[in-house]
């Protein structure tokens, strides 16, 4: 690894640095780690160490900081990381559109636990009918771990729930959908299309763990309609699968989307209930990077995911 003393006032101004010595940057600042960037690119970690060295001679600056622990990106490599990304964002493009363009090869999706299971089932046959050529790669995660995803690179594309408050991405609304409070069989609310959000005062309202999205649009409800919704004690779940079952089991109530009523109320002692108009409810969007050279193809890919939506 070259020093950072080798580095100061080397810079050749006729330099240009190579696709590949930017992928190895680009990579070993996504991964923070040799070995899987050089994997990730099917190369050696000596070819990989080469491309770094040679994109930092020829730049006179220090983008990586290597010890025996850890992997960490400089200041010079945070700033200039973005417009690596976006230069071979726009290489990728020019060879796609080369070659008849559209959207090919791997695409690498985030999508929230609250949108997945429910939007993959239709979606995946539909990009295999549509775009042949694409391979998703899917990753379901919480929403600020997808954005930072976004943010270094690691993924093109995100399915959120709108607005994300994040900065330098793009986002593509697709659809609206309400929320659906799930009920024990037999209680009060079982089955009313007319609910108001301030029925949720005093009912134990079961909810997602920290971090899921979901979690924060409900108690952002109660709170817009000045509620206290029950306690729940010590009942904390992942999914909304757990999520109902306790609901089936006498601990509570919870609040749904729609589009996954179907399949999380297909079992067990459960009713639902609507809300009166205007029902609460989310916007489900399309987010990638403002930076990215491939916007008219993630419209694209958007109107799919809008077109074949779960209802």
């Amino acid at each position: 690894m070259i020093s950072r003393t080798t580095l100061i006032g080397v810079t050749d101004q006729t330099y240009q640095p190579t696709l590949s010595q930017l992928r190895a940057f680009v990579a070993i600042a996504e991964y923070r780690h040799f070995g899987t960037a050089a994997a990730r690119l099917s190369v050696s970690q000596p070819t990989l160490s080469q491309a770094l060295a040679a994109l930092e001679n020829g730049l006179g600056l220090q983008l990586i900081e290597r010890s025996t622990r850890r992997v960490l990106v400089t200041a010079a490599g945070t700033r200039l990381l973005p417009q690596a990304m976006a230069t071979l964002e726009a290489a990728d493009r020019f060879v796609a559109s080369a070659t008849g363009g559209g959207l090919g090869g791997a695409l690498r999706m985030g999508i929230i636990p609250t949108v997945a299971p429910y939007v993959l089932p239709t979606l995946l046959p539909q990009l295999r009918k549509r775009l042949p050529d694409l391979h998703p790669q899917i990753v379901e995660d919480q929403t600020t771990r997808l954005l930072e995803g976004l943010r270094t690179g690691v993924l093109d594309v995100a399915l959120l729930a709108l607005p994300t408050q994040a900065h330098g991405v793009v986002e593509i609304p697709l659809f609206d959908e309400e929320f659906v409070l799930v009920t024990p069989r037999g209680h009060e609310l079982g089955g009313r299309a007319d609910i108001a959000p301030n029925a949720l005062g005093d009912q134990p309202l079961l909810l997602l763990d920290e971090g899921h999205c979901l979690r924060d649009q409900t108690l952002d409800l109660c709170r817009s309609f000045d509620v206290a919704p029950g306690a729940v004690g010590d009942t904390r779940a992942a999914s909304l699968s757990t999520v109902v079952q306790c609901v089936a089991g006498g601990l509570g109530v919870t609040l749904i989307p729609r589009m996954a009523v179907a399949a999380e109320t297909a079992r067990g002692a459960l009713e639902t209930a609507h809300f009166a108009a205007p029902a609460p409810g989310r916007t489900i969007g399309l987010v990638h990077r403002a930076s990215t050279a491939r916007a008219e193809d993630y419209e694209f890919l958007a109107a799919i995911v809008r077109a074949h939506r779960p209802h």
